[in-house]
């Protein structure tokens, strides 16, 4: 289960691109030259000399991620099958904590497909 909820956090920041803990950095994105086919989302030297990092197809919105934490943070389960998850979300700053691993596991494998499915249709996004 502690696997599974390390899964869900990397998983989880890099959608949603939280600051220091996504796996998305400028290592990652250096190495995208080398070894895969998406070399347009490879780091972006400017004229000016300024590096850029191109946002991936995969990464939330602000807007997108406030819909998200807001589902997440008014989820109603019933008794026994997850912790409260509201008390795990923090809406000011868009961050998730204090998880336990069944939480994890109940979030990644069946609630959030349903919230990252329902984005483009029911908010016309992603």
């Amino acid at each position: 289960m502690h696997v599974e909820k390390n899964v869900f956090n990397n998983v989880f920041n890099i959608v949603v691109d939280t600051k220091d803990k996504t796996k998305d950095n400028a290592k990652a994105r250096m190495n995208l030259k080398d070894y895969c086919k998406r070399r347009e989302l490879g780091l972006q030297v400017q004229p000016s000399g300024k590096v850029l990092k191109p946002k991936a197809k995969f990464v939330l919105s602000n807007e997108q991620k406030n819909i998200v934490y807001k589902w997440i943070n008014e989820l109603k389960m019933s008794d026994g099958y997850a912790s409260n998850l509201h008390r795990c979300v923090n809406l000011d700053r868009r961050k998730l904590f204090g998880m336990k691993s069944n939480d994890c596991h109940v979030l990644m494998e069946m609630l959030l497909p349903i919230v990252f499915r329902a984005l483009p249709i029911k908010y016309g996004i992603l």
